[in-house]
């Protein structure tokens, strides 16, 4: 039994040296990033403009585009916000939070969890360069590096790309647009307030075809004194029914219920149908 034992122990060893990194982890270069951190302001993709007014510099045909995702939200319908059927925000609209989130940072990973939709984000740190081609996500592949910009030895910002995205995607709930190409490319630069340790900032560019130029908007994170975890379920009670092209909504009581003014009920088939 002690031989065995023994084994073992050789055996958990040698299994942690292969899995953890041979130049080891000092935890004192890099920003205290613990705990959990909510987001500042509502879900507006640019906080310091209204919803429907954001003055994103999108091209002539997506603004068009725009227009009639609001036009329709106006008649009742969701427009070009899919997240009622439970699409994943994807990037970039993900890191608006929508429910806290938390950052763990291993030397060559660092790792931003989601409570929204369970969503994970792996940004690489290890100096890899872009590989041939990429799997499609709606987080996309992020590359990253730690910057320490006042060289005092310790590790002010963590600066990302993100690509490799798929879609469909939308800035924010208004149904603002990104190119259905999904060729997105999104910078971001994450850092503390030098005021407040306990407030993140995210400076966020977007370069994508729906845009005339590189948008950036800056949202931020406040940490949670007193944090507390829930399991956030998308599919869980989703009371919204697509039949066709048509969205309808399952009442409390288990009528299906239209969603806009004079929508028109579904058609049924292979029903028998009551005569009364």
């Amino acid at each position: 039994m002690r031989y065995h034992t023994l084994i073992i122990g050789v055996a958990l060893v040698s299994w942690c040296a292969a899995i953890l990194p041979a130049h080891g982890f000092d935890e004192a270069k890099f920003p205290p990033w613990k705990g959990q951190w909510s987001r500042v302001g509502d879900a507006r993709w640019d906080t310091t403009k209204p919803r429907l007014a954001q003055q994103a510099p999108l091209t002539t045909q997506y603004q068009r585009f725009l227009q009639a995702s609001i036009d329709e939200q106006h008649a009742g319908g969701h427009g070009n916000d899919l997240m009622y059927k439970c699409f994943p925000p994807g990037m970039p609209r993900m890191m608006l939070a929508y429910n806290p989130i938390q950052f763990i940072v291993t030397p060559d990973v660092t790792y931003i969890a989601l409570e929204h939709m369970t969503q994970f984000r792996r940004v690489y740190t290890d100096g890899r360069e872009w590989p041939q081609s990429l799997q499609p996500s709606f987080v996309g592949t992020s590359i990253g590096k730690w910057i320490d910009e006042d060289g005092d030895g310790r590790y002010d910002s963590l600066v990302i790309e993100t690509r490799g995205m798929r879609g469909p995607r939308a800035f924010d709930s208004s149904g603002l647009p990104l190119h259905d190409d999904n060729e997105t490319i999104v910078e971001e630069r994450i850092h503390l307030d030098p005021a407040d340790p306990d407030l993140l900032h995210n400076e966020i560019t977007t370069i994508d075809h729906a845009l005339t130029r590189p948008w950036t908007v800056v949202r931020s994170y406040k940490r949670e004194q007193h944090p507390g975890w829930v399991e956030h379920i998308c599919g869980e009670d989703n009371r919204h029914v697509e039949i066709g092209k048509e969205n309808y909504f399952i009442s409390l009581d288990g009528f299906l219920m239209p969603t806009r003014k004079d929508q028109t009920a579904p058609k049924l088939r292979d029903f028998d149908q009551v005569q009364r």
